[in-house]
């Protein structure tokens, strides 16, 4: 797949990786992004060999939100042309994307992540930062509320008071208090970090593909859930996967104490 806005690798087996390839506008998102994106996902998502995704950004900036370039012109355009607003347009479509997308996704944040740039790695399954990473929910700055799922990610990663600081103040967290607060899962060094994402894929992807499917949708449907509800879904989840080849050559291999092979194909 070759696009104009992102660059898309295949690093490991079982691993695609999307690279934000607009360094020179901090990795902003324009229209041909969002549609570059959302065209490589619903493409990867059909190729079953595929397991686990990681997002990252070429240059200094992991995603700086909507291209601020593009959103003045937007600003300026005729108000009857402005029904939709320019997050439904170009940045939510993308953060839907990356939630109800069947593989799990890690976003190794390379340097700044604002504003709707920190929203998508908020929906993103697993985060990990550089030491140089900069992240902010800085829609207040410009006079907007978070308008890409950061008011329901954030509360339910640090919680609502630490949400509700990020949000109303705009302040920027480096690496070190955003692991502090939960808003990464590890900080590595700069040259480490592609690496460090890359492994922790390749180790999600060694496990049965029908299973890391259903763990990730039973862990964001649980968000919505009360602890029956998540009880009964997880209930369903395992009746569904009891027959599968997967389980029975995990069992066996546990058994006779060797690795598994599970199946790496469509099937």
């Amino acid at each position: 797949m070759t696009y104009d806005t992102i660059i898309v690798e295949r690093p490991a087996d079982g691993v695609a990786m999307l690279t934000l390839n607009r360094p020179d506008r901090g990795n902003g998102v324009v229209p041909e992004l969002a549609a570059d994106l959302i065209d490589a996902l619903n493409a990867l998502e059909t190729d079953f060999s595929v397991r686990v995704l990681v997002i990252t950004g070429a240059g200094k900036q992991f995603c700086a939100g909507a291209d601020l370039v593009e959103f003045q012109t937007y600003l300026a355009e005729d108000h009857a042309r402005k029904q939709e607003p320019y997050n439904a347009r170009v940045l939510w479509p993308v953060t839907q994307r990356l939630v109800s997308s069947r593989l799990p996704v890690i976003a190794a944040i390379n340097g700044g992540a604002t504003a709707g740039g920190l929203d998508f790695a908020l929906a993103c399954d697993m985060r990990i930062a550089s030491t140089r990473a900069k992240l902010g929910e800085t829609y207040i700055k410009l006079g907007l509320n978070p308008g890409n799922g950061g008011a329901y990610f954030l509360p339910r990663l640090v919680g609502s008071g630490m949400a509700a600081e990020m949000a109303l103040t705009g302040d920027i967290f480096d690496a070190e208090r955003a692991l502090a607060v939960g808003l990464v899962n590890r900080v590595v060094e700069p040259d480490a970090l592609i690496n460090e994402a890359v492994a922790l894929a390749a180790r999600i992807a060694e496990r049965p593909r029908l299973a890391i499917e259903a763990t990730k949708q039973q862990l964001r449907q649980s968000w919505h859930m009360d602890l029956q509800g998540s009880m009964n879904a997880s209930f369903w989840g395992v009746a569904a996967l009891t027959y599968s080849d997967d389980l029975r050559e995990g069992v066996n291999a546990a058994l006779e104490k060797r690795a598994p092979r599970y199946n790496r194909g469509e099937d």
